[in-house]
């Protein structure tokens, strides 16, 4: 850590940003001194993101102040931003895919203090920073044949050749694999060295602990506490203070026992849909009271699995079998009769209906059987008894079970979907990013949720992006690599930096 951190570089004096009657940020003042990495924690909806696109011009503030370098800023644009040497990194990278590295770097810098250099300069130039701060870039690569990792350290040398003093950096790891992440902490930490500052937003709080050197928190839109990292500090700490009461981080998982084959998928394969991966030869076993979890950078082929295994994709190769009974051309409706809970990636879109209610959504899969109708009639007494049972059940917070599940919060709208898909029971969990957007206690509930499943011998498949879930909840790792399968590891004692090497796409034994 650093302990010699200067003057402050950057305050935010009592900054409001409203919007309706939503108030996101709620009189928040911010600090950072030069040469200084600091986390900003906090659940979602907190205000983070809001605070930053606020110094960042993308948000105009309704009420405070911006001290920058010891003046006043009025920031009403990120170019005004840019020039005044605050650059972002969006978690979703702002990279044009078919030009070189070059060019996106010196994309748009034609005016003000940026003085277009001829493009062999320009190279020189970005050589320059990539040795200087170990970024190792290419710039004649065409972006969209680079990985993420290195895409994200081209972001960071666009901004440093803008002269960037701060560097704003949204959920930094998200899409990076572990190698990946240990080589975007040595240059962050290079980068402090230099007196550069940095604001780390994550959730991820192990991370947060080896980077940072303060930490601030932020809770319903207001900066509730600022934290020197120092020896003691832990995830349960932050944990508690993000959500405002004690969290219990412990997961208990007890010895898995698998029994019989529930899903069997023989060198099955699937056609890739615009911009996706496809499947491409996945032979893969998931047994009764197991949770197989798979690993992979998203985009590599996980929303296409579960889709091909749900009728939702039609395959073109291989063999499917649920239960011993071939599956394989079986369309989306022929899927949902079958006692298989599946909790899609998208929520919003493909799990729950924001304009129905709970009770309507509780009905969703199989409206016209028993005990919720028929073909000709919905039986209203008895599916409101079974939503208001597992409402109870899976703890929604709700007025009732005629709110609109628009109204609810993405915890209880994923509880919503859990108490539909789990509540019953089932053989067979598909679970794709089923903690993605959810708060510590809903990704808890969600962990608590498939465990309980676990233990009463449903298999599960659990698709998630975050390793560190993967890491807490499988029994057995695969690892997805441009839609091919290509590891399968035991689940206990799990080596982090094998899987990452084939989250990656090397091969190792």
């Amino acid at each position: 850590m650093n302990d010699h951190l200067n003057e402050d570089l950057l305050e935010m004096r009592h900054i409001t940003k409203s919007f309706a009657r939503m108030v996101a940020n709620d009189d928040v003042s911010f600090s950072i001194k030069k040469g200084e990495i600091r986390a900003i924690l906090g659940e979602n909806g907190a205000g983070k993101s809001t605070l930053m696109n606020v110094l960042y011009g993308l948000y105009k503030k309704d009420a405070g102040t911006i001290i920058w370098k010891g003046q006043e800023l009025n920031v009403e644009s990120p170019a005004e931003a840019i020039k005044a040497g605050i650059g972002m990194i969006h978690q979703h990278f702002q990279l044009v895919e078919k030009f070189t590295v070059l060019e996106n770097i010196v994309l748009g810098l034609k005016e003000g203090k940026f003085i277009e250099l001829p493009l062999d300069q320009a190279e020189k130039k970005v050589m320059t920073l990539s040795e200087t701060y170990g970024l190792n870039i290419r710039p004649k690569a065409r972006v969209e044949d680079l990985t993420v990792g290195e895409q994200q350290r081209v972001e960071i040398v666009k901004a440093l050749y803008r002269e960037s003093d701060l560097l704003i950096m949204d959920e930094p790891t998200a899409v990076l694999t572990p190698q990946e992440v240990h080589s975007l902490f040595e240059v962050l930490n290079k980068l402090r060295s230099e007196g550069k500052s940095i604001i780390f937003i994550s959730h991820k709080l192990p991370e947060v602990l080896e980077l940072c050197d303060s930490i601030s928190i932020m809770r319903d839109g207001r900066m509730i506490q600022t934290l020197k990292n120092e020896p003691g500090l832990d995830s349960r700490t932050l944990a508690s203070l993000m959500v405002g009461r004690s969290i219990d981080l412990h997961i208990t998982k007890p010895p898995c026992k698998p029994g019989e084959v529930v899903l069997s998928l023989q060198g099955v394969c699937a056609d890739p849909v615009s911009e996706s991966s496809g499947v491409k030869n996945v032979t893969l076993d998931v047994h009764r009271g197991e949770i197989v979890g798979i690993a992979g950078v998203d985009g590599n082929g996980q929303t296409d699995l579960s889709e091909l295994i749900m009728g939702l994709r039609k395959a073109s190769g291989g063999r499917m079998e649920f239960l011993g009974k071939d599956i394989t051309h079986s369309d989306t409706k022929q899927m949902r009769n079958l006692p298989i809970g599946y909790i899609p990636a998208d929520r919003n879109h493909a799990a729950v209906v924001l304009d129905f209610s709970i009770r309507m959504n509780t009905a969703l899969n199989h409206p016209d059987r028993k005990p919720y109708g028929s073909p000709f009639l919905l039986n209203f007494k008895e599916i409101a008894k079974i939503t208001e049972e597992k409402m109870k059940e899976f703890n929604v917070a709700a007025t009732g079970a005629d709110e609109l599940v628009g109204n609810l919060s993405g915890g209880n709208q994923q509880k919503v979907v859990l108490a539909r898909e789990v509540g019953e029971k089932v053989d067979l969990i598909v679970a794709v990013y089923p903690t993605r957007g959810l708060d510590i206690d809903a990704t808890n509930f969600v962990y608590e949720t498939m465990l309980k499943a676990r233990e009463q011998g449903t298999a599960i498949l659990y698709i998630s992006t975050e390793l560190e879930e993967i890491l807490t909840l499988s029994d057995r790792i695969g690892v997805l690599y441009e839609g091919e399968l290509v590891g399968i590891l035991p689940g206990e004692n799990a080596e982090v930096e094998k899987i990452g090497l084939l989250m990656a796409g090397e091969r190792v034994k």
